[in-house]
């Protein structure tokens, strides 16, 4: 019987362990921040109704076909505060088609509240939306705020930002354009 040498067995693991741990690694290179969540198989998402600032409800099926954008806010979290400016500019940003970006409230519908929030931020083109019934902490298992769900335009979550970052990122900004 043909023995393979202990050194030929070290090689070969060597090889083998540096190889698949290289393809994981790249696989995670892609995503350009660390409190980003990207999903290897994107999640299909069933039909979300939220409100508007007026009180009209918005359905989420509405927007297939669009780039959609979904940051869920309080007025009272300091780190929604910090990011909220950086998302406006992002939204105003023209080199992104078919964007849409839903700042929802997470508290209860308190418009006077939430439009001084904005006031105060100097918040230009993001509108105010809530989520009265719950209706989002339900579909994606929300746990805290800021939290941002990305979907694309088959309608499907691809992404999820756990906490707050600069939307104006060049890396970030890079790596949606993919989707776009």
């Amino acid at each position: 019987m043909f023995r393979i040498p202990k050194t030929t067995k070290f090689l070969i693991f060597f090889y083998l362990f540096f190889n698949v741990f290289l393809s994981i690694s790249q696989a995670n290179e892609d995503v350009p921040l660390h409190n980003i969540v990207q999903y290897e198989s994107p999640k299909p998402i069933s039909s979300v109704v939220f409100e508007d600032f007026l009180g009209n409800d918005v359905n989420l099926n509405d927007y297939i076909g669009s780039l959609v954008i979904i940051n869920f806010w309080a007025t009272w979290c300091a780190p929604c505060k910090e990011e909220m400016p950086s998302l406006d500019s992002f939204y105003q940003d023209n080199n992104f088609n078919n964007l849409v970006v839903f700042a929802v409230n997470m508290e209860q519908p308190n418009t006077v509240k939430t439009k001084k929030f904005f006031v105060d931020l100097n918040i230009q083109k993001l509108e105010i939306f809530f989520d009265q019934n719950l209706s989002f902490v339900k579909e994606f298992k929300l746990r805290g705020v800021p939290t941002t769900v990305l979907i694309n335009k088959k309608g499907e979550e691809f992404a999820r930002i756990i906490g707050s970052i600069d939307f104006q990122d060049q890396k970030f900004l890079k790596w949606l354009s993919n989707y776009d």
